[in-house]
């Protein structure tokens, strides 16, 4: 079946990096995504503006046009950032604004909601949150202040599922993606996911893995289907969910 792989990034040292936390990642250019990724089925996805790329869209907006239409993008920006940028930025494919709490990015709260809600406002986008679900509850007003959220990663940690599962049953989306970062059994936490909302949950390689302990395996792809064994709610996952919030502009036809 076709994928949108709804997590990747595309590191291309033709473009400005920034070290976060001491850590600069090896390339990983649009070439070396592609060659792993077509004979999955991938036939889109979502590029995510990592830590080490900062408020940098040069190399984001090259990724899009060397894509192609099935894939959009996930862009860091300056809080300040108006409408009008964000207008160009969704004709350009970007569909998300992302707020890296888990490696300091951003941390004015008041000015990263102000600029969701200008991105919803302007383009429909969405917030996507690289956090620590243990975070949620400190957190519970200001999320529940934002248009529309999508947590990455499965929210990281089991001490934070129960939070997560919250989120979700009050329609968060949540992102089956970065397997090698979860610290509990990835099947138990999509049955339950599957069981809360099965519409709001999507999966992404978060290929390359940067600082993954174990980066994706094409057998994560074997383990959604085998737990889930149910096609109709495996495409879900793997393509129907993504399609739905991201809207990628040419996504080949059925």
């Amino acid at each position: 079946m076709r994928l949108f792989d709804a997590h990747l990034h595309i590191i291309d040292p033709r473009f400005p990096l920034s070290a976060n936390q001491g850590y600069l990642p090896p390339a990983f250019n649009v070439a070396d995504y592609l060659d792993l990724v077509r004979p999955l089925g991938v036939a889109g996805g979502a590029v995510v503006s990592g830590s080490f790329q900062a408020f940098d869209l040069g190399y984001l907006e090259d990724a899009l046009a060397r894509l192609g239409p099935g894939f959009v993008g996930v862009a860091q920006l300056p809080l300040d950032t108006q409408a009008p940028e964000i207008r160009r930025l969704d004709a350009l494919g970007v569909r998300a604004v992302r707020f890296n709490l888990r490696r300091g990015v951003q941390d004015d709260l008041p000015d990263m909601l102000a600029l969701a809600q200008r991105a919803h406002e302007a383009a429909g986008w969405h917030a996507e949150l690289y956090l620590d679900a243990v975070e949620i509850p400190r957190l519970r007003g200001w999320l529940g202040e934002l248009p529309l959220v999508c947590i990455d990663h499965l929210g990281l940690s089991h001490a934070g599922f129960g939070h997560l599962l919250g989120l979700l049953e009050c329609g968060a989306w949540v992102k089956a993606s970065g397997f090698g970062r979860i610290d509990f059994p990835v099947a138990d936490a999509l049955v339950e996911l599957c069981r809360a909302n099965p519409n709001r949950v999507l999966w992404g390689s978060d290929l390359p893995g940067t600082r993954a302990p174990r980066p994706f395996d094409p057998r994560d792809l074997d383990l959604i289907a085998d737990t889930l064994a149910d096609p109709a709610l495996t495409a879900r996952i793997l393509l129907g969910n993504a399609i739905d919030l991201y809207r990628p502009s040419g996504f080949p036809a059925t």
